[in-house]
C-alpha cells in the first residue's frame, strides 16, 4: 500500500526469510562462519538455536545461496512426524527414488546417494528447522543417519536449527551419544541497540527503487530508541513493528517516521498481542 509513496520496489520489512535482506550483524555473522564451516570440514551434526524471530530461518537460506555447487541441501520444515516419515521427507527433498518405502530401504538407497555424491566431490546437507518439535525417537534417527561416513569422511551434514528448547532436549540422557556428535552449536542473539538502526537502514536500502532519491524514508533517532526498547533486538518484531509505522506515517502523509508514531504502533501490536 505504502511503496509507492516512499519510492519502494518491494516492502523493506516483509516478514517472510527472504535471504537477499540477510542482515550481517556480529552474531548473525558468526553464525554464517560456523556453519560454513561445520559443512565445509564435513563435522556431521551442527546445532543452530535462538529465541523465536531472532532469524534462523533467514540464516539458512543464506547458508544456501552462499555456498558452492558442490554443496546439495535438503531443507525440512515441519518435522512433526513419525521417524520413518522423516527419512521418507528427507530422501524425497534430495530428489531419491526408491521402490520400498520401508526404512531399511530408504537407509540404504541414501547410503548409496551419498557414497555416489561424495564419490564426484559432492557434499550433503540436510536442514531441519524447528527441530525442538523433533521427538527423542527422531532424533535418534539423526544421529543413525550421521553415521554414513567413509574411512575419511561424513557423508551426510546435518543442521538442527531451533528454539532453546532444542538444546534443553539435547541434554536428556537419551540422547547422550547424538549430543557427543554435536561438532558445531550456536546460540543465534538478538540484536544488539546499535544494531538495529543499521538493520533498518539496510532493508530500506535494499526495497528502493533508487538510493539517491531524496525523498527516503527515515526514522529518527529517538524513534530506533523506541523500537529497541518494544522489540528487545528480535529481527521478527521489528519488521512487525516497522511495517506498521511505514503504513502509519503514510496515513500521516511524512517520512520521518518518529517515536510518536512508533509508540502508537507498539500500542497497536502490543493490543493485538494480547487479545
Amino acid at each position: 500500500m505504502y511503496n509507492d509513496y516512499y519510492q519502494l520496489k518491494e516492502n523493506p520489512f516483509n516478514a517472510t526469510a527472504d535471504p537477499d535482506f540477510f542482515f550481517s550483524s556480529k552474531t548473525h555473522s558468526e553464525a554464517v562462519a560456523n556453519l560454513i564451516y561445520g559443512i565445509e570440514q564435513r563435522k556431521g551434526i551442527l546445532v543452530v538455536t535462538g529465541e523465536i524471530g531472532t532469524g534462523k530461518t533467514t540464516l539458512c537460506r543464506k547458508i544456501f545461496k552462499l555456498s558452492t555447487k558442490r554443496i546439495k541441501f535438503a531443507l525440512i520444515l515441519n518435522p512433526k512426524c513419525s521417524e520413518l516419515q522423516l527419512l521418507q521427507m528427507i530422501v524425497h527433498d534430495l530428489g531419491i527414488e526408491t521402490k520400498s518405502k520401508n526404512k531399511y530401504s530408504l537407509v540404504q538407497a541414501l547410503n548409496e546417494f551419498l557414497i555416489a555424491e561424495s564419490s564426484q566431490g559432492n557434499n550433503i546437507v540436510v536442514v531441519i528447522d524447528e527441530a525442538q518439535h523433533l521427538s527423542v525417537k527422531q532424533l535418534e534417527q539423526v544421529r543413525l543417519l550421521s553415521n554414513l561416513e567413509t574411512e575419511k569422511e561424513k557423508l551426510l551434514q546435518i543442521i538442527l536449527v531451533g528454539q532453546p528448547e532444542l538444546y534443553d532436549k539435547l541434554q536428556l540422557p537419551a540422547l547422550r551419544q547424538l549430543r557427543q556428535r554435536v561438532a558445531v552449536h550456536f546460540h543465534v542473539q538478538p540484536l544488539e541497540k546499535e544494531d538495529v538502526r543499521h538493520y533498518i537502514h539496510h532493508r530500506i536500502t535494499k526495497a528502493v527503487m533508487d538510493p539517491h532519491e531524496s525523498r527516503k524514508v527515515e526514522f529518527t533517532e529517538n524513534a530506533i530508541d523506541r523500537i529497541y526498547h518494544y522489540t528487545k533486538g528480535s529481527p521478527r518484531t521489528i519488521n512487525i513493528l516497522c511495517d506498521r509505522a511505514l503504513l502509519a506515517g503514510f496515513v500521516a502523509d511524512t517520512y520521518s517516521i518518529d517515536d510518536e508514531i512508533i509508540q502508537n504502533c507498539a500500542k497497536e501490536i502490543l493490543y493485538c498481542e494480547h487479545h
